[in-house]
């Protein structure tokens, strides 16, 4: 059994919040829900009107998205407004609006009479695969699957994201007992998933669904090595099957360019920070922006 030097620290009866904390988040990390400032959302001409950022969270909505409108649904036609999460925009009033938990993504249908808000990422992935009947299996067993999947999804990821990346990407410190706790339980998870895709094509069996769209982010970007740069230390190449099944979805065009929607990092080429028009990723990716300004 490993002996952790951890730093003598006694917790107070009642905590405080006295300063920043969060590492790189503590700009916006704060014990209170709420507005700290006014904001109007903009409002497009689509049906949808979706506020994200191309996160995991995020890149899960607009993948689906861009796979409805790849069927044929023109309901699906979106507006896709940047939300920086790193800026604080979560928190202007029309966003809290829409969202009271202040995270992204968040949803407005406008299709109807009445406006209709989603947030949290499986809820609005459940929503839109019900109003357009695909992605969601109807037999009753597949469809138990489908959702068994999805919601193990919005279960587990914390760990990873919250868990894993926070303490060894982001923390101020690296604090051994925490970064060991996390990569346990996050090699855990892709062990389940290799296994579970070691007996089918996609997670719910032979069918592409919404849990394939919720699960791709972020295990499949963990196993790509797009998160954290922990793709060594994680030994991802251990992951034979949940490697052959992110190759899968990445053949899928509508699943590339939904990673591009609101997307603020990488290869310019692959941002697209605001999506109205199915043009714009021909059009108005960052690399094409920022030449026509030269």
């Amino acid at each position: 059994m490993t002996d952790y030097a951890i730093a003598d620290y006694t917790p107070p009866k009642v905590w405080a919040w006295s300063k920043p904390n969060g590492g790189q988040f503590s700009n916006i990390n704060r014990p209170v829900a709420g507005a700290t400032h006014e904001k109007v959302l903009p409002v497009g001409r689509h049906p949808l009107q979706l506020y994200s950022q191309g996160t995991p969270n995020g890149q899960k909505v607009t993948i689906l998205l861009e796979e409805l409108l790849a069927l044929g649904h023109s309901g699906a036609e979106y507006d896709a407004w940047l939300i920086r999460i790193g800026a604080g925009d979560q928190f202007g009033s029309g966003f809290v609006e829409i969202n009271p938990n202040s995270k992204i993504p968040a949803l407005v249908d406008r299709s109807g009479a009445q406006p209709i808000r989603v947030f949290e990422s499986g809820a609005i992935l459940v929503y839109l695969a019900e109003k357009f009947g695909a992605f969601l299996p109807s037999q009753p067993q597949a469809r138990a699957e489908c959702l068994s999947w999805l919601f193990w999804q919005m279960g587990s990821a914390p760990f990873l994201g919250g868990g894993f990346g926070h303490f060894y990407a982001y923390a101020p410190a690296k604090i051994e007992y925490a970064i060991d706790r996390y990569a346990m339980e996050t090699k855990r998870q892709l062990d389940v998933l290799d296994k579970r895709l070691a007996q089918s094509a996609y997670l719910a069996g032979d069918e592409y669904t919404i849990a394939d769209i919720a699960v791709f982010p972020w295990y499949g970007g963990m196993v790509k090595g797009w998160l954290y740069n922990a793709g060594e230390f994680l030994s991802v190449h251990e992951y034979k099957n949940v490697l052959r099944w992110a190759d899968t979805l990445l053949a899928r065009p509508a699943v590339v360019r939904g990673r591009m929607v609101n997307r603020t990092s990488g290869d310019p080429a692959n941002q697209l920070h605001e999506r109205h028009d199915a043009s714009d990723f021909q059009t108005k990716t960052q690399d094409k922006l920022v030449a026509s300004r030269l």
